[in-house]
């Protein structure tokens, strides 16, 4: 799982959102200005085309993060590979629009409604008639009922990794004809849309071992634009075909090769002719942009002679200048591999020239996550304090301008601007505030300027002696910066740290500027070299002879840069009112299971998907910790530990709500709720980097939408137009056709 794009609740609803993006379906008409759902913040970016100017054939190969391990998205370790084969493969009864809401899809669904409330929720699904499996069989209630059995929890046999909905269904039977599937709730359910998407045929579903086993590397029977032609782990992709019985608008491509390539490995695979369309990040996305710009043809790339005659000039030179033959050699011989460097690094922009990177913002956030099961965080009052120190704005500004994107930031956990459910709840906690913040840590008992306890100089502490929160520097550096500076102010010792001004340390309003040193009333002399207090509004904080550090756990690995950058800018607000962190980078694999879900963090970087269904997708991020039986806590996906009854009460009432207006109204007050608590604090959206050949259509940076596989393909060569670049391969000219 990813810790900066989808964390773990993609497992509990791998469709909604992934990896990659999606393509275009009717848009819902406009919010209107009162509406505080208001607008997606970014529109998909992806080459719109006219079907007519998309050539027929072709095969598309795009960049995956792994070839899946499994084809059913309702098990444990399916992830984003697996729900993109499953978009483009199953039916699904609904999908997501640009503005991340769920509508109908027609392919399948002619309509579905909910015919009866009382004494049961009664929804009555109507298909589209030429619907039919790969196998000719139609698609009908025996699947819908097949897939309730399998995922409703009751037969642990099913190794289901969720079954949300499902557990609400009492019964699944046939309607008034083949075409007519009529479902009954035993409970209210207010997204029912979520359900049967995907749908798997009861081939899959019906029983316990075709569930487990008999999806995990193949799909014998579809329902999509495309099949599943093969899974080849050791050539590391994913091949779909044509379906040749689909009955909807016909796939422009012949296929789609699915190909895992690493992040850092994608732009030599896109220079090298074997990637078409790839998730990258924001250096990545630099180097094509500056390879798209005109470039000085009085500079030719250099040739072998030229390049042996530029090493034997070097050698002369360097001899003659007393060097002797071995150095020179050694010279000439790193000067050659900076050259090939170069000139490789030129042919691959040169190559890049073919691609744009189209842009959007995914519909997914990046958020501050503060442990609140032990140690300072667990205090709410210390968790508000590092909420109200951030600069929000400043964070998302950092991440997404130098990209060119918008860079408000998140106001909700629970949805993301366009969503219905979406409105800015951060109110709840208040705007930045650093006085306020200070003041929160003073009335917790974290003061300014407090005596903290001598370590060791062997850097062994005894117990009692270490930072609160984290293992501080073994030489007392809680910044783990090897200056040994802690901030306090030590008299006669006028190194550019203390106050040139000569003017007492600052009152913050806490009352902390008038602590006293060895007794003396505050202003008076101190011997040489007495600690005095540091300014009180900078000055690290402290209680209980401890110093307030709290451990920052990053990943490491490629792709963790922007991260490491945002933490860096939080670490430096916190410092302003005298919180120490203590950054820890760890591998990526290593990251989620050994550090977040285990609870060994104070403060982590990570991000969520906003999904069409957040009754149902968010209560498990966001519910309120359980002692189960054996005295362990039952966290489900609430890594931060910090959940209150109250939101718990409004995700049920949301959840059994079928009136859209009052769902809404609950979701938000949930979420002002969870603000309130600082157990997580959204930054910003992720911002989402395609590069895509420029003569590709219908695909690149998605948003909110849900894939039209279908449409994707190559521009005819009479479509592309004068900014088409000479030799990027067209249908016709795919090498993989």
């Amino acid at each position: 799982m990813s810790h900066d794009g989808i964390g773990p609740r993609a497992v509990l609803r791998s469709v909604a959102f992934l990896t990659a993006g999606m393509l275009t379906v009717p848009v819902l008409a406009g919010c209107g200005s009162d509406d505080p759902a208001g607008k997606p913040l970014a529109g998909a970016d992806v080459a719109r085309a006219d079907r007519s100017d998309v050539a027929d054939g072709g095969t598309l190969r795009w960049a995956v993060d792994t070839v899946p391990d499994t084809l059913n998205t309702f098990q444990a370790d399916a992830d984003g590979t697996t729900s993109r084969i499953a978009e483009a493969v199953l039916p699904s009864m609904y999908r997501t629009d640009e503005q991340g809401r769920a509508v109908r899809n027609a392919d399948y669904l002619a309509s579905a409604e909910v015919v009866d409330t009382e004494p049961k929720q009664v929804v009555v699904y109507r298909l589209a008639q030429q619907a039919v499996w790969s196998d000719g069989r139609e698609i009908g209630a025996a699947d819908f009922a097949a897939q309730w059995r399998a995922l409703s929890g009751k037969d642990t046999a099913y190794w289901t990794a969720r079954n949300a909905g499902y557990d609400r269904i009492e019964k699944v039977e046939r309607g008034k004809n083949d075409l007519e599937v009529k479902v009954t709730f035993s409970r209210p359910y207010a997204d029912w849309k979520s359900l049967f998407t995907p749908l798997y045929p009861k081939e899959v579903m019906g029983t316990p071992d075709s569930f487990n086993d008999g999806a995990r590397k193949k799909i014998k029977v579809t329902a999509g634009p495309f099949t599943v032609e093969k899974v080849d782990s050791k050539e590391d992709e994913v091949v779909l075909a044509r379906n040749p019985r689909w009955w909807g608008s016909p796939p422009k491509l012949q296929k789609i090769v699915l190909r895992a390539v690493p992040h850092d490995k994608r732009v030599s695979a896109l220079s090298d002719g074997t990637l078409d369309l790839a998730e990258i990040g924001p250096e990545a996305a630099r180097r094509i942009t500056v390879a798209a710009l005109p470039q000085n043809e009085s500079t030719p790339l250099m040739g072998p002679e030229a390049d042996r005659s530029a090493a034997d000039a070097l050698r002369s030179w360097a001899v003659a200048n007393g060097t002797d033959e071995d150095a020179a050699d050694e010279e000439v011989s790193a000067r050659q591999k900076l050259r090939k460097k170069a000139e490789k690094y030129a042919r691959q922009q040169k190559a890049l020239s073919g691609f744009e990177v189209r842009k959007s913002l995914e519909p997914a956030f990046t958020q501050l996550a503060l442990n609140g099961a032990e140690g300072p965080l667990s205090d709410e009052r210390v968790r508000r304090a590092v909420a109200r120190a951030l600069d929000r704005e400043d964070v998302a500004a950092s991440v997404l301008k130098p990209l060119g994107l918008p860079s408000e930031p998140v106001g909700s956990h629970l949805a993301l601007s366009g969503q219905a459910a979406y409105a800015d709840n951060s109110g709840a906690l208040g705007k930045q505030d650093a006085k306020e913040a200070r003041a929160l840590l003073a009335d917790a008992g974290w003061v300014p300027g407090g005596p903290v306890k001598e370590e060791k100089k062997e850097g062994k502490k005894d117990e009692g002696e270490k930072a609160a929160g984290s293992e501080a520097d073994k030489d007392g550096d809680p910044e783990g910066s090897g200056d040994g500076d802690d901030g306090t102010y030590i008299v006669g010792e006028d190194d550019g740290k203390n106050h040139g001004d000569g003017k007492a340390p600052h009152d913050s309003g806490t009352g902390t500027g008038r602590l006293t040193q060895g007794g003396a009333p505050a202003g008076a002399y101190a011997p040489k070299g007495t600690a005095a207090p540091a300014r009180a509004d900078t000055a690290p904080v402290a209680k209980d002879g401890k110093a307030l550090v709290l451990r920052f756990v990053l990943p490491s690995g490629p792709g963790s840069e922007t991260l490491a950058g945002v933490a860096d800018r939080i670490s430096e607000m916190l410092k302003k009112i005298g919180i120490r962190t203590d950054v820890s980078k760890v591998d990526n694999d290593s990251y989620f299971k050994d550090h977040i879900a285990s609870g060994a963090f104070d403060l982590a970087l990570y991000s969520w998907p906003a999904t069409a269904f957040p009754a149902t997708d968010a209560r498990p991020v966001y519910a309120k910790p359980v002692a189960a039986a054996d005295g362990s806590l039952n966290v489900e996906q609430n890594w931060t530990r910090v959940g209150t009854d109250q939101v718990d009460q409004l995700f049920d009432q949301a959840v059994a709500t079928l009136d859209d207006a009052e769902r809404r109204d609950l979701i938000r007050k949930a979420d002002s709720r969870i603000w309130a608590a600082a157990g997580s604090i959204p930054l910003y959206q992720r911002p989402e980097l395609v590069a895509a050949r420029e003569n590709l259509a219908n695909a690149g940076a998605f948003g909110f939408a849900t894939p039209v596989y279908e449409d994707m393909g190559f521009l005819k060569k009479s479509a592309q137009g004068p900014a088409g670049t000479p030799g990027t391969k067209s249908a016709e000219e795919s090498p993989e056709d």
